[in-house]
């Protein structure tokens, strides 16, 4: 699998026709070039709006595209081949996060399942569906298929890729956010590049942002305000 999207990210010698450079260019920076307009705006936004916005323009042009494998969409038989190694790590990383949280911020320490448990179980079921699989909608599939031919190369995709998801997480205003999800990105678009499949990145991804969400960082990561 990965053999196969390798190939789809490295430019062939001639390539067949695709939007014009300046159109992709031009779109390129309103799709992942908004956020940080957004966040010097003097009024709040919700981002989930403009997520979704994004994802369904995305959508739209990835099933009009002849050459885009709609399979990567799910691939739920990557899941079986691939969970093991997912929940290994991120089990390690879970007990450092747990611990950091802990010693420096005592009072968040799992603050939203003790104050609001029936709060947070709607969060976990509903951020991976509205949230995680939207953005890796727009930040790994639509980005890695789109570009390819533009950004030259596997490497170049996945930190382009890790770059625009951080980038989009300066609407919360703070440091961690956007530390956070550069490297959680990194991660994702390399699993996605590793599988072809979005759902074992969303996968991956929902697990450490309901892990952020219950361990108590979650304030970090949903507030769009100043």
């Amino acid at each position: 699998m990965c053999d196969d999207l390798c190939r789809d990210t490295v430019p062939p010698s001639n390539p067949p026709a695709t939007a014009a450079p300046r159109l992709l260019a031009l779109e390129f920076a309103i799709l992942y070039g908004l956020p940080p307009i957004v966040a010097v705006l003097p009024w709040r936004v919700n981002p989930l709006p403009l997520l979704w916005l994004a994802t369904l323009y995305c959508l739209c042009i990835l099933r009009a595209d002849p050459e885009f494998d709609r399979s990567r969409l799910n691939q739920a038989s990557a899941l079986g081949k691939n969970w093991l190694p997912i929940l290994a790590l991120f089990a390690a990383v879970a007990v450092v996060v747990i611990v950091l949280v802990h010693k420096l911020e005592r009072p968040q320490w799992f603050a939203l399942v003790r104050s609001y448990p029936w709060l947070w179980a709607v969060i976990m079921v509903l951020y991976p569906l509205l949230s995680v699989y939207p953005q890796g909608i727009v930040y790994r599939v639509f980005l890695f298929h789109r570009y390819r031919r533009w950004v030259r190369g596997a490497p170049a995709l996945v930190l382009t890729s890790a770059a625009a998801f951080s980038l989009a997480h300066v609407l919360f205003h703070n440091r961690l956010a956007v530390a956070c999800t550069f490297a959680g990105g990194l991660l994702f678009a390399w699993r996605y590049l590793r599988t072809g499949s979005l759902l074992v990145s969303a996968f991956e991804h929902a697990l450490y942002g309901c892990l952020m969400f219950t361990v108590g960082l979650g304030r970090y990561f949903y507030h769009a305000g100043r």
